[in-house]
């Protein structure tokens, strides 16, 4: 057991002051600043390094019931965090120690042990553990290999590809010894960057075109999995190009999130039969059994420079909510993180 001397008195924090309708407005939060509590029994107090902001996070806005607690109107919002241990109150956490915890959108946050996951960053950037080796790796590595059941010599397009867990899951699918990885990004420099440096075999713009023509001409062969994380028009396309037995692993469809009107579904969902295709979603939450073995593979790519990653960096927390609104609208390359 150890304390800091002197501890911070007061930090800032982001609340939800009303469900935003449509696209979240600057009004709907307020930056404000709070009293921090000293650690109980059991718990440590954490210094934010970084804070995560994910897409999933607009869900939590609404009211509507979900796989995941709406936020509270009034309270701080929560995602996750890394940083380092100023005060502790708990055995095997000590002072020093770096840890990842759930209690992102503030400067500091008094956290129970048993929900904080020490991280050693020597082994890599603090930053790293909110992305290409935390939740968001994860994501990419359950989706392709388990949810999408991946073999080699499969066919993968990956959508809003040149995100935190679009640009992973292709490299893993080239790593795993896919035949053919095709990705779509908003930008031609997104486009650029998938094949020269995230090693895509093909890639398009999809503000360029009809996606389904786009699809056509980047996988002439059709794709044996496709991995969503955006809805709409790509999922249609990709049905329309699914071979047989091909799987689709859906992780999100950011392009639905801030409608206000149901998004109509794909029109070509009778082709399935004709493909003994399979749709399937999932939540990273449902697979933390396969962390151990992500850890130690998807580690050992970052270490070797197999597997290359980018973040695109905000800094302080008062940007928090303008870095979040960025990943709705693509701003990224890489996965989007807040320093403090």
């Amino acid at each position: 057991m150890s304390d800091s001397p002197v501890l911070p008195a007061r930090g800032r924090e982001w609340h939800l002051l009303s469900r935003p309708v449509g696209w979240p407005k600057p009004e709907d939060f307020a930056l404000v600043e709070a009293e921090i509590p000293a650690p109980g029994e059991g718990q440590v107090l954490v210094r934010n390094a970084f804070l995560s902001v994910d897409p999933y996070m607009r869900g939590r806005m609404s009211a509507a019931k979900s796989y995941i607690a709406p936020f509270e109107l009034g309270k701080v919002m929560q995602g996750g965090a890394v940083g380092e241990v100023i005060a502790s109150n708990a055995e095997g956490i000590a002072v020093g120690d770096h840890v990842l915890h759930f209690f992102g959108w503030r400067e500091y946050a008094v956290v129970a042990a048993k929900n904080a996951v020490k991280v050693d960053p020597e082994v890599a950037p603090l930053s790293a553990y909110l992305g290409v080796l935390g939740m968001t790796g994860l994501t990419a590595y359950a989706g392709l290999l388990r949810t999408a059941s991946f073999k080699e010599g499969d066919s993968v397009f990956v959508s809003g590809a040149a995100g935190a867990v679009g640009s992973q899951v292709g490299q893993i699918a080239k790593l795993k010894g896919a035949s053919r990885v095709i990705g779509s990004a908003g930008s031609d420099e997104k486009v650029k960057l998938l094949v020269e440096e995230y090693g895509f075999d093909a890639a398009f713009n999809y503000k360029n075109g009809p996606v389904s023509e786009q699809l056509r001409a980047a996988a002439p062969d059709g794709v044996d999995v496709y991995f969503d994380n955006v809805g709409g028009d790509h999922l249609e396309a990709a049905i329309g190009a699914l071979n047989e037995g091909g799987r689709i692993a859906v992780c999100g469809m950011i392009s639905v999130y801030n409608n206000t009107e149901p998004a109509p579904g794909p029109r070509n969902l009778a082709r399935l039969i004709q493909t003994r295709g399979r749709i399937e979603g999932f939540l990273v939450g449902d697979h933390y059994d396969l962390q151990p073995r992500f850890v130690e593979e998807v580690g050992g790519w970052v270490r070797s420079g197999e597997l290359k990653y980018r973040e695109t960096v905000v800094e302080g927390i008062e940007n928090n909510l303008e870095a979040f609104l960025g990943v709705l609208r693509g701003d990224n390359t890489g996965k989007m993180i807040v320093k403090l």
